[in-house]
């Protein structure tokens, strides 16, 4: 019998549980077709984040096949070290001014109808990266205007200002994850 499989290292404070192998009508092979990889190809040429590949998400060979991706912006480590999230936590880089054109271009080129923008949450950032949410929508809207956005922000700490700025910035969706009940989640 094999050995569980621990914790992810940044999360194996969080609980002395070793977590179980997933059953075998679970898992999901291995992505291989060639919309996958030109997808993945264009995220890494990009320099873009997504939550598909940080989350570890099942669907990735599915969605990316398809050429849907739903981008991560503000980098890819998070300043909270939530015990349900496989992102990773610390201390984030800086954060990369061109990420908002990227996405835009990304957008453009896979001819996205719809996009799902999200992000890390950045606490160490002034406003929580509302900023930067808002020049992703602005430059998406330049680069492919017929595109519907969708945000998924942080809760920005309640930072002053933060939420209206997104909001002004007229994405199509306004989604924030509500994670679950305080027992669960502080």
């Amino acid at each position: 019998m094999s050995e569980p499989h621990l914790r992810h290292p940044e999360k194996a404070h969080k609980s002395d549980t070793p977590l179980l192998r997933k059953p075998e009508w679970i898992r999901v092979k291995a992505p291989n077709s060639r919309e996958y990889h030109e997808t993945r190809a264009l995220m890494r040429e990009l320099k873009l984040n997504t939550v598909c590949e940080e989350a570890a998400c099942p669907n990735i060979g599915e969605c990316w096949q398809q050429k849907h991706a739903t981008v991560m912006i503000l980098g890819s480590v998070c300043t909270r070290a939530c015990t349900f999230c496989n992102v990773a936590t610390g201390r984030p880089d800086q954060l990369d001014p061109h990420e908002p054109e990227h996405v835009a271009q990304a957008v453009a080129r896979l001819g996205l109808s719809h996009i799902v923008v999200t992000s890390v949450d950045r606490d160490d950032l002034d406003d929580g990266g509302a900023h930067h949410f808002v020049r992703t929508i602005a430059a998406i809207r330049a680069l492919a205007p017929a595109t519907t956005i969708e945000v998924l922000t942080p809760d920005f700490l309640n930072k002053p200002g933060a939420i209206e700025a997104v909001v002004a910035a007229a994405p199509d969706i306004y989604n924030h994850n509500l994670e679950t009940v305080p027992r669960l989640y502080a």
